[in-house]
């Protein structure tokens, strides 16, 4: 902002990990962001959501590829950043998608039950989706990237070094927009509601609606549009 010249931002918006990061800037810097949106995220996390990262780090660690975080001049922790991967994806849908996507069906022609050899059997389309992920995920993101984004977010926690959480938030002064995903089993809207009754005033939480669970802070962003637009920019 310094060496931009830029001295408020109108609104800092993020979702999931960057909702996190929008409400650590307004309350680090309460006079420079005048709004504020946290979608899909909560005001610190919980222990589920540390334990589901633990298991994504420990899969990328105990990968000998991995070398202590110094891989560069080999293949790196391929098989471990996908296992990662795969534990990650299964929070950020629901199982009634999973369910109606695909079922207990087999991946094309492969057998994925009575298969008299277990090592040769074949997978289950849901395990072809999860394999489809991961090798996705693994050609585009280095593991180092993903360990310390993994870790910043088991970290967030707004309330700390603070005081209580009313107490933390009462710094900030920007105009905030909560928003949950109404299938979100990694962030429970419920968790959107404790931010919310701890922030100063009337601070309702909106409602994505969408049977895939927390990706729909992605996928289903635009439900938000209007009422961000009525939240943010309505007479202003």
């Amino acid at each position: 902002m310094d060496a931009l010249g830029i001295g408020q931002w109108h609104s800092v918006i993020g979702g999931s990990l960057g909702g996190a990061r929008a409400l650590e800037w307004a309350l680090m810097y309460p006079d420079r962001v005048q709004r504020c949106a946290v979608i899909a995220c909560t005001a610190a996390s919980s222990a589920e959501q540390i334990a589901f990262a633990q298991a994504q780090l420990r899969s990328i660690r105990l990968d000998p590829g991995f070398a202590g975080g110094d891989y560069y001049s080999g293949p790196g922790p391929v098989d471990g950043l996908g296992l990662a991967r795969r534990i990650a994806h299964i929070t950020y849908r629901s199982e009634p998608e999973l369910q109606d996507r695909f079922g207990r069906s087999a991946q094309g022609a492969e057998t994925p039950f009575g298969c008299s050899a277990p090592a040769e059997r074949g997978r289950y389309q849901v395990e072809s989706y999860l394999d489809h992920q991961a090798e996705k995920l693994v050609a585009r993101f280095d593991a180092n990237s993903y360990v310390l984004l993994t870790e910043a977010l088991m970290g967030h926690d707004a309330g700390r070094d603070r005081g209580t959480l009313e107490e933390a938030l009462r710094r900030a002064s920007a105009t905030f927009f909560i928003a949950a995903v109404d299938s979100d089993r990694l962030y429970y809207p419920v968790q959107s509601d404790t931010l919310a009754q701890a922030l100063p005033g009337e601070v309702s939480v909106n409602m994505i609606s969408s049977p895939i669970g927390h990706d729909a802070f992605l996928t289903e962003i635009h439900q938000l549009d209007g009422r961000l637009r009525e939240a943010f920019y309505s007479g202003r």
